[in-house]
């Protein structure tokens, strides 16, 4: 059995996003490889290195780490992907992460959508390990009995401690690093990047931080976008293959009225580019533009029919720039003006 066979055996298929990826291709590059050659070995598609929405098998992802480490001779490989990688990889996620306002928080969102990154990955705030009251364990990995890419794990490991260190900017009080495995890379390599103590051969990958990090306030968060991402993520966790439409409504509602809906910041919240989602829309038989309209209209009559709110508000809360507009708009989806609508109510859906 090969190495990339190993990590193949599939007890069910679990996938992750390509963003996983971010930094592979550069960091094989730098150390004088070919990344597609090592993707293609391992049954990845070439786009995967690129981009970030393709869903993936995550034991393909693991193979393909473990591979290039091999054939390369670096086994510090997913430490080293891991510098090149940021926050924004976990698409929406991340906005929900960047604006929780303590760490407890950014654990349990993460705890909950991490699968919409990563199906198998988790992240879990438990007690210690080794019974020290003042120290909790953020344990992250794969589900027990699941083969432990060393590579993969390094990687994740290493990105949650950075991504830690940013949200707090400064040394957090990391007690220790333990490890599930025995790594080839020389362990003073893990201490560096860690700056704490490293222990091998543990049950679980874990980084032990002190409690008081739980309830630390975090700076530059936005309790209202906190609030939209989490709703959104909500909505999105229905399903990977399920159809997109839903997706976009629910992302436009999100933010309508607070944020601009437009496709640039629903696309964000997808993790899809522009032009992917309008294509995938167009293949459901609709648009954007349609879907955009559709929420205002039900919007617009909602707030009309139930509200005393001035023309203006209710221009402004469903994205239109102004009364003039709304009153136009009205007029294209009922034929009549917003003042008739309220006084007798809208009229049925077209």
């Amino acid at each position: 059995m090969t190495l990339h066979d190993k990590y193949l055996i599939l007890s069910d298929m679990s996938v992750i996003r390509s963003a996983g990826l971010r930094g592979f291709r550069a960091t094989v590059a730098e150390l004088g490889g070919n990344a597609e050659e090592f993707a293609t070995a391992c049954g990845l598609p070439i786009a995967a290195l690129d981009a970030d929405d393709l869903l993936v098998p995550d034991q393909a992802v693991a193979a393909v780490l473990e591979l290039a480490a091999q054939r390369l001779d670096c086994p510090d490989l997913g430490l080293r992907i891991a510098r090149r990688q940021d926050l924004d990889m976990l698409g929406p996620l991340a906005l929900a992460i960047r604006n929780s306002p303590t760490l407890a928080d950014v654990v349990e969102c993460s705890s909950r959508y991490l699968f919409l990154h990563a199906r198998s990955l988790s992240l879990i705030l438990e007690p210690d390990p080794y019974g020290d009251r003042g120290v909790m364990a953020l344990r992250y990995g794969v589900p027990p009995g699941d083969p432990t890419p060393i590579q993969g794990t390094d990687l994740g490991l290493a990105f949650v401690h950075r991504t830690i260190q940013r949200l707090v900017e400064d040394r957090y009080g990391l007690r220790s690093v333990e490890l599930p495995y025995r790594p080839q890379a020389p362990l003073h390599t893990y201490e560096e990047l860690f700056g704490a103590p490293v222990r091998i051969d543990r049950p679980a990958a874990v980084l032990r931080v002190p409690n008081s990090l739980a309830t630390r306030p975090l700076s530059g968060g936005d309790e209202n976008l906190h609030r939209l991402a989490m709703a959104f993520l909500a909505e999105q966790s229905g399903g990977a293959n399920a159809s997109l439409v839903p997706k976009v409504r629910a992302a436009v509602q999100q933010l309508l009225g607070t944020t601009p809906p437009e496709i640039g910041a629903v696309s964000k919240l997808l993790t899809a580019h522009p032009r992917t989602l309008q294509r995938r829309l167009a293949a459901e038989g609709t648009s954007f533009a349609a879907i955009l309209d559709h929420v205002r209209r039900d919007a617009a009559r909602r707030y009309l029919t139930t509200t005393d709110m001035p023309m203006s508000q209710v221009a402004s809360l469903i994205g239109l720039s102004e009364q003039a507009t709304l009153t136009r708009s009205c007029r294209r989806w009922w034929a009549t003006t917003p003042t008739a609508i309220r006084r007798d109510g809208a009229p049925g859906r077209p």
